[in-house]
């Protein structure tokens, strides 16, 4: 690998399309990430079979051994991502809300991709909130992880109109092949160090 490519943690909770994507993009060699590790909270998920197919290293934390115990989960997590000397943790489809103990641990070093144009459209069913909104425009963002659920500072964003005809499944095709070509673009600017959380903000440069 590249001198001076950031170690990439990715937290998944299933097929790990976004992973895939981002694995895709960081076997490129001037790409300034390796994805060195893909951790699932579910045992046995598709995800970490493709994964290991890149030849990247994979875990399982499993939440429900944990209990309600949201903490003791995320420092068994954090742990995993410490002996990995993981720098940057990615969450692509992990269904889990953080602590803000992890929060706060990981900030300015994990961000995530939200199927909206944030501030738009918080939360779960954001392809229906959208199309009962009437918008003409849908489309996702990824930003930096700060303890309020989808409220970071965005880095990168990209758009898809909402077309006559759309439901919510034909809108998420359209919105879920963006987020594979953004995810990656993303990274690239945080691993870079071109795009970085400083006060509450995202500088560039």
């Amino acid at each position: 690998m590249a001198a001076g490519r950031k170690r990439v943690g990715v937290l998944i909770s299933g097929r790990g399309s976004n992973m895939v994507s981002l694995a895709e993009a960081a076997q490129a060699p001037d790409y300034p990430a390796q994805i060195a590790l893909v951790l699932s909270n579910i045992p046995d998920v598709a995800g970490l079979d493709r994964a290991r197919g890149f030849g990247i290293a994979t875990a399982t934390v499993d939440h429900r051994a944990f209990g309600k115990d949201r903490e003791a989960f995320e420092r068994a997590t954090d742990e995993v991502l410490r002996v990995n000397q993981i720098d940057l943790v990615v969450l692509a489809g992990f269904m889990r809300i953080l602590t803000p103990w992890f929060v706060t641990r990981w900030e300015g070093r994990m961000i995530n991709i939200h199927p909206s144009l944030l501030p738009l459209f918080k939360g779960t069913h954001t392809h229906r909130q959208a199309l009962e909104a009437g918008v003409a425009e849908h489309g996702c963002s990824v930003h930096f992880v700060v303890p309020e659920l989808d409220a970071g500072p965005v880095i990168l964003q990209a758009k898809v109109p909402v077309l006559p005809g759309d439901d919510e499944d034909k809108l998420a095709q359209r919105v879920l092949a963006e987020e594979h070509k953004l995810y990656p673009a993303a990274l690239a600017e945080v691993a870079s160090g071109r795009a970085r959380l400083e006060g509450g903000v995202v500088i560039r440069g």
